[in-house]
């Protein structure tokens, strides 16, 4: 019949949940076997009988919540769940750091139980009685309550308290609103700005001129002809697999006071040796070979994603060729210029591996926190202040774009053909645009040629290009000889366990990061945008706040966790979590919501669904999120510099210990090393994944008679 709407699905929820059983069931063996801290083997029931009278209230609602989700009582299942869980925590915390920490046993039973909690709530008519949905809402911010908003809450209180732990207000406003740290003596012929001033004026600079080089480039492949498109591809892949100090090492040897370049001026033209690169020119040119191929990657997909049919219709109406491109192209490049710019300067904030190579007097907030907290000082309350004053300018620069963006709409691409083709450039802005990118490629290709000759040379810093092998001996020496490690390089142990760590948290960083993005997309249920907003608020945190509020959260029961890898392995999958569900919510959206539904109209369970329909739809969007989540555990530097250990210790941590010891060509091979290594991982993946290709294509040849 017509004209009649289908009555939407009633649900009704069965009699007994026999998941939600056993999966209580499982919460209660765990407790009862499971060891419940991370020093010693004693479970929560051996505890509890040995006199941690917190840990019977957790028993019994744990056996409660077993006998009601066996008899179908959701309500009371939901409520002794969540009440466990709440028990729990508040117990920990209220013993301070006499309480076990939690472990393997805590971490299992307070999943299970938040699952049970979850699945009660859902039979019960929210999630609109999808379990699943359920479960993975409730886990995941229940997950991201712990790892992103209480560390970094954290860190916000730290800064009110005084060494001795006391309420200190106005110690807190000292540290806040202190000279060094929002001075602007530079402008008025002091010695110097505040950390907080130079680290702007240098994240400014830096997110002005990383979009203006992504820009050109991109006009420049996109409008000059395939025939630069490979070079570029090289170039936005290099700054993923380089470790961030790299390219300040390499500035180092060319344009340091022995460097290269530096001694050949004085030679030949009598210019003399200065320390003009260790200060803002350095870093800035530092940050700018860094962080301007990735402008580039996001400029150069939105300049192809503009619809040609608008350009061509403005020709049309006689428009030269400079007035299509001011008044057609670069206002639809508007959101992605934005983005861009919010890249650079965000990056820039973050960056610490580029300032502690060349800043030299020129402080910024990234390596004054890392000192407060690992220097002689020790101030963990000063350095929580300056993560403070790092997060409110990251959020000011997040609020600046959403404002200049506004809401107007910048969509080209719509459901109808498109056979236009873009329109060219005006001939004197291609040929600057050439002469720029001509520049700026070769000099970036100077400078990989600087890292991946100077491990295999005596001291390329000096000018010795005599070839060794001795530096990668140093550190991936191998002795087939020894009886107890044939790895006697002093680099292996940090390469196995950043490795290590990699490949445990690239998998759980996808996992996440896609299933978040699965119930964004698909499902429709109350708090939908305030859990997209919590899965994406990492990505506003910079690294180092990331890194000082782990420390100071993290360091005492009963959530300590720092010393050990699975620190490491947190903090990289909440910090490249928004990765993943960014790229799971663009292939979602390339996916017709009907094949969901079908599966959904053949009484497939949304477990079903999910595995056997969506997760196989999006394999380029999981590879993609391995792959950088895998690379980028590998190279990152500002967060883990505050967690790493001697027994834990990392790549780029080791890196920048051989860098602050003077044994540059070491850190340099070593660099090469990691940068073959991620290369070969990149390539590999996207040889699996291929690339999709939209547009025209050309008609095939027929033979005859075919």
């Amino acid at each position: 019949m017509t004209g009649i709407a289908a009555a939407p699905p009633v649900f009704v929820p069965a009699a007994r949940d026999r998941t939600t059983a056993w999966i209580a069931a499982a919460a209660l063996a765990t407790l009862a076997v499971v060891p419940w801290a991370l020093e010693g083997g004693a479970s929560a029931l051996r505890l509890a009988f040995g006199g941690t009278l917190s840990h019977w209230p957790l028993l019994a609602a744990t056996a409660l919540a077993l006998a009601s989700a066996w008899r179908g009582n959701d309500r009371a299942t939901a409520i002794l769940a969540g009440g466990a869980v709440v028990w729990t925590f508040a117990a920990g915390f209220a013993a301070g750091p006499r309480a076990p920490s939690f472990g393997i046993g805590a971490g299992v039973a307070l999943v299970a139980l938040t699952v049970c909690f979850a699945r009660a709530i859902a039979r019960r008519g929210t999630f609109k009685g999808d379990p699943t949905v359920a479960t993975i809402v409730v886990v995941i911010a229940a997950l991201l309550a712990i790892f992103i908003f209480f560390p970094v809450g954290k860190v916000l209180v730290a800064a009110l308290f005084d060494a001795k732990g006391a309420l200190a207000p106005a110690l807190a406003a000292e540290r806040l609103f202190a000279a060094d740290v929002w001075g602007l003596g530079c402008f008025g012929g002091g010695t110097g700005c505040g950390v907080a001033i130079n680290s702007a004026m240098l994240a400014t600079i830096v997110g002005f001129g990383s979009t203006l080089v992504g820009l050109v480039l991109a006009l420049v492949v996109q409008r000059g002809g395939q025939r630069f498109a490979g070079i570029a591809k090289v170039l936005s892949i290099l700054p993923i697999v380089t470790p961030p100090f790299v390219i300040a090492l390499a500035l180092v040897v060319l344009f340091g006071r022995t460097g290269l370049v530096t001694g050949w001026l004085d030679a030949w033209f009598g210019i003399p040796r200065s320390r003009w690169l260790y200060g803002l020119p350095g870093v800035t040119l530092a940050q700018l070979l860094t962080f301007s191929p990735i402008a580039f990657m996001l400029l150069h997909g939105a300049l192809g994603a503009i619809s040609p049919a608008l350009e061509e219709a403005a020709q049309t109406l006689r428009a030269s060729r400079w007035r299509v491109f001011s008044t057609v192209t670069l206002p639809l490049l508007r959101p992605a210029l934005a983005n861009a710019f919010l890249l650079g300067f965000v990056e820039s904030l973050a960056d610490f591996g580029n300032p502690i190579v060349l800043a030299g007097n020129y402080d910024v907030l990234s390596t004054k926190i890392f000192f407060a907290v690992a220097g002689a000082q020790h101030d963990p309350g000063r350095a929580a202040a300056l993560a403070v004053v790092l997060l409110g300018l990251t959020l000011v620069a997040f609020w600046l774009q959403q404002r200049w963006i506004g809401k107007l709409s910048y969509v080209t691409v719509t459901g109808k053909g498109d056979g236009g083709l873009p329109a060219d450039l005006p001939r004197p802005l291609w040929f600057a645009c050439f002469a720029f990118a001509a520049a700026w490629i070769a000099f970036t290709l100077v400078c990989y040629a600087v890292i991946l000759t100077g491990g295999l040379v005596k001291d390329v810093g000096r000018g010795d290009m005599t070839l060794t092998l001795h530096h990668l001996s140093q550190g991936f020496g191998i002795d087939w000889t020894s009886r107890a490690t044939i790895f006697t390089g002093s680099a292996w142990d940090s390469l196995f366990t950043t490795v290590e760590v990699a490949a445990i948290a690239a998998p759980l960083t996808a996992l996440v990061g896609l299933l978040s993005a699965y119930v964004i997309t698909r499902h429709r249920f109350a708090g939908r945008r305030a859990f997209e907003f919590l899965t994406m608020v990492s990505f506003a945190i910079p690294g180092t706040v990331i890194g000082v509020s782990y420390i100071v959260a993290f360091n005492v029961a009963p959530l300590e966790l720092t010393g050990g890898m699975a620190i490491l392995i947190l903090c990289f999958v909440f910090r490249n979590m928004p990765v993943g569900v960014r790229a799971g919510v663009a292939a979602l959206a390339q996916i017709d919501r009907t094949l969901d539904e079908a599966s959904s109209t053949l009484r497939a369970s949304t477990v079903r669904t999910l595995f056997k329909v969506v997760l196989p739809l999006l394999r380029p969007a999981i590879l993609a999120t391995l792959v950088f989540s895998f690379t980028h555990a590998m190279t990152a530097v500002s967060a883990v510099i505050f967690l790493a250990t001697a027994k834990y210790n990392l790549a780029t941590v080791y890196i920048i210990g051989r860098v602050e010891a003077g044994e540059y060509p070491l850190a340099i091979a070593y660099s090469s090393v990691l940068i073959f290594l991620m290369l070969a991982v990149l390539l590999a993946m996207q040889a699996l994944v291929g690339e999709a290709r939209l547009g025209r294509r050309v008609a095939p040849v027929l033979a005859p008679g075919g």
